[in-house]
């Protein structure tokens, strides 16, 4: 059945491994971490599978290396294969295993960590990573398994990856009573582009939102950025109901904006179904933090 695959050398675990590493990093000499010796090593394992397959697997880009298109897919099907194999062995070990979660980093702090901080993880049986990445990055890293599981915005993720509804949530203009601004006014300012305003700009990306000429006050990395340096007084801030300054209503109004406020919002648990055929275990997990979240976020 695999004659034709074993009837030469140049194919190894060794050598799909070095293509993995390259390609994750975009240079040999990264994933090599500086050392010659490996370096060669690495090059000389892709030529190998390169004569194999007959195909150029890595091109150059710049000071480093990509994947060709067939560099890509023999990449995806390695890791397809080689994350089957490490399952395999880590429940043969009775090996504790290890759940890789993307989100935004408003998301991770705000819900995904309450959840997997409480007490039902004392349990053991797995640990988790979380790592604050784009929506984009989640959907690339879902198809690569490079991530097991996900929290994004968008549903309509491309095949075969599928998604579950969290909640939803609303956006506001939120602005501290510092500036002596009315209603009106602030929402004047905001139609004028001249309300000083801080915007988590990555959590909002592809989001038409505020005009493309809004000359912002502060761009942040997150919602809980711009929460932070509203509450300095010094700036206005667009603000999710989830993170709206509740606590502090004596200092801050929320503006009204019928094209602000009528934006819904929405978080989605996404998941690659390959993974759930390599760890069946993560059945599981899937069904465990999905229900989790919502209840969190309700």
């Amino acid at each position: 059945m695999f004659a034709k695959l074993f009837a030469e050398s140049g194919l190894s675990l060794d050598r799909l491994r070095a293509l993995l590493e390259v390609g994750a990093v975009g240079s040999i000499v990264k994933a090599a971490q500086g050392d010659p010796v490996r370096q060669s090593q690495y090059s000389r394992q892709i030529k190998e599978l390169e004569d194999f397959f007959r195909t150029r697997l890595i091109e150059r880009q710049g000071k480093g290396t990509r994947l060709t298109a067939d560099g890509k897919e023999l990449a995806r099907i390695s890791r397809f294969f080689m994350t089957g194999l490490s399952n395999f062995q880590r429940g043969c070990l009775a090996e504790e295993q290890t759940f890789r979660i993307g989100a935004s980093a408003t998301f991770i702090r705000r819900f995904l960590l309450p959840v997997l901080s409480s007490s039902s993880l004392c349990k053991g049986e797995a640990t988790y990573a979380t790592e604050a990445v784009s929506d984009d990055e989640i959907e690339r890293r879902l198809h690569d398994l490079t991530l097991d599981f996900g929290v994004v915005r968008n549903a309509e993720l491309s095949r075969p990856l599928q998604t579950k509804l969290l909640g939803n949530w609303k956006l506001g203009l939120w602005l501290p009573k510092s500036l002596r601004l009315s209603q009106s006014k602030a929402a004047e300012a905001f139609e004028q582009n001249d309300l000083p305003l801080a915007v988590a700009k990555k959590e909002l990306e592809g989001f038409d939102v505020i005009s493309s000429s809004y000359e912002l006050g502060l761009i942040c990395d997150s919602f809980l950025d711009a929460l932070a340096v509203t509450e300095n007084g010094e700036v206005a801030a667009l603000l999710p109901d989830f993170l709206a300054p509740v606590k502090s209503t004596k200092s801050f109004i929320r503006v009204n904006m019928p094209k602000i406020d009528s934006i819904t919002f929405s978080f989605y648990f996404a998941w690659n179904p390959r993974l759930l055929r390599l760890n069946p275990h993560a059945i599981r997990k899937r069904d465990w933090l999905a229900n989790a979240l919502c209840e969190e976020i309700l």
